[in-house]
């Protein structure tokens, strides 16, 4: 690193653009499939038994292979990884477009997830090389921040309309046209300091180590789904995963150029972030799982209308992270903005747990969305830029990747232990109403998948307080103060005090 003052980079506004572009189509991904995923089966004959792994098979890769994304972003150039990410990742959208057989889509699944984890660390760490002032960093984050918030949710808007009047091989083409312009924007706009390099020797025995512990721990929730929490293969991969992750530890404390530097995350802001943000995740993720459902199966909802109801959230989100956590992030410290809009989100969960068979959307549901929305948007803002606090730029990519990894992990978890708490509410309802069961067996039956979402999103709503409750705890740093003119930069971000 120099000791001289680098002009920020003057097409940095441009780049943000495409940089947005990609993370979007990343982002719309991971939720697009979702609504296409019944057509997909059918037309495929695709069992029941495998339809889970159309998601499970992106998850696992993409989750898995981030830090190895992140660091091969370092090592490469995070100019180059976010190229071959993009190419990646349209090529294997185009092969699960054009799936004929189970094995194809799951294999074109399990493709996007691998060059998706090059992508979304090198376009997180691009955004933490270019911008460098306070303001300028907090503008950027706060439409990153938007993108990543709300695409999920717009996810299911576009997988609708693309399922509906088209068909479900669509949701896996449109992808294409998103990486295409990418690419070129890419090519054209995008620079990255020289500096910011990592030329280091690849950490293999961690690559390892890391990979295959978080391939055991998101599995192990996935069969922890399936089989149960006390099954044997869910509690052998429970074990393997924490006797993975701690071997990959000792070995990162241990070798010359560790795949990822305990100074990452052992820094108490960093830190913070990652786990309060994937704890939030959790919940969450959740979220979406329950009134997708409740929407379309319990207020019929057809596909586009479930799509538009989750809208308002979107708008919150992105006021959230634009119009709040941007202005606001240069003033205030980031805690001052991520405890409140944590539980900012919990209050909007706590009005979701009041969801019954015929609930009204305008006076229910939407509040406790919008509500939602504002509060994670405030919370993502300040939590992505906050991820790269304080990081030597050649550790750029990998501090980008633990918060995709924190959001990834936390939502695999989310989407298997909600859903495992829904499902056991829901039996145990029925169980105890049996006798009501002979007057209106089809409203018997929605009162009870009601009660297992009410208990699932009583969770959410704890699991959001924890979030509010790490971020207060572990977060104390203070607001970013622009460094003076003229004086040297050593980092590839503001200094922040104390």
């Amino acid at each position: 690193m120099s000791g001289t003052n680098t002009a920020p980079d003057p097409r940095r506004w441009q780049a943000l653009v495409f940089i947005g572009l990609a993370q979007l189509m990343v982002v719309l991904d991971a939720t697009v499939v979702n609504i296409a995923l019944p057509s997909a089966q059918a037309d495929l004959h695709i069992s029941d038994g495998n339809r889970q792994w159309v998601i499970t098979a992106y998850a696992l890769a993409f989750g898995s292979l981030l830090l190895f994304g992140g660091r091969i972003a370092d090592l490469w150039g995070r100019r180059r990884t976010f190229i071959v990410g993009l190419v990646g990742f349209a090529l294997a959208s185009a092969l699960g477009g054009a799936a004929v057989n189970t094995a194809m889509m799951l294999g074109a699944r399990a493709l996007q997830g691998v060059f998706g984890a090059l992508l979304a660390p090198a376009a997180l760490s691009l955004l933490a090389v270019m911008f460098t002032s306070g303001q300028e960093r907090a503008k950027a984050f706060g439409i990153y921040g938007a993108i990543a918030g709300g695409g999920g949710a717009i996810g299911l808007i576009v997988g609708g309309l693309l399922t509906e009047y088209l068909n479900w091989r669509w949701t896996f083409y449109v992808n294409i046209p998103f990486a295409v312009v990418a690419i070129a924007g890419a090519v054209m706009v995008i620079r990255e300091p020289a500096e910011g390099r990592n030329r280091n020797k690849l950490d293999v025995p961690g690559v390892l180590l890391v990979t295959t512990g978080l391939v055991a721990l998101v599995y192990g929730f996935t069969k922890a789904e399936s089989d149960g929490w006390g099954a044997g293969v869910t509690v052998g991969l429970f074990v393997a995963a924490a006797v993975l992750l701690a071997a990959f530890v000792v070995v990162e404390s241990k070798v010359k150029a560790p795949l990822l530097p305990l100074r990452v995350v052992t820094e108490r802001n960093r830190g913070g972030v990652y786990a309060s943000l994937g704890v939030a995740i959790i919940g969450m993720f959740g979220l979406f799982l329950f009134l997708t459902y409740y929407l379309q199966v319990v207020l019929k909802y057809t596909p586009i209308t479930t799509g538009l109801a989750f809208l308002p959230m979107v708008a919150g989100m992105i006021t959230g992270s634009t119009q709040i956590g941007a202005r606001l992030m240069t003033k205030v410290a980031p805690r001052l903005l991520m405890v409140p809009g944590f539980l900012l989100a919990s209050v909007g969960l706590l009005i979701l747990t009041q969801i019954d068979v015929d609930s009204s959307y305008p006076a229910l549901i939407l509040p406790g969305l919008v509500l939602m929305g504002l509060g994670m948007g405030t919370s993502f803002m300040p939590a992505m830029s906050l991820s790269t606090h304080g990081v030597e730029p050649r550790d750029a990519g990998v501090a980008s990747a633990m918060v995709n990894t924190s959001q990834q992990v936390g939502g695999a978890i989310g989407v298997a232990l909600l859903n495992t708490v829904a499902a056991s509410a829901t039996t145990a309802w029925l169980k105890d109403n049996a006798a009501q069961a002979a007057g209106n067996p089809q409203l018997f039956g929605l009162n009870g998948m009601v009660h297992g979402f009410q208990t699932a999103i009583w969770w959410s709503f704890g699991i959001m307080v924890l979030a509010a409750a790490i971020a207060g705890l572990l977060i104390n740093t203070g607001k970013p103060e622009a460094p003076a003119a003229g004086a040297a930069q050593d980092d590839a971000v503001p200094v922040l005090v104390h």
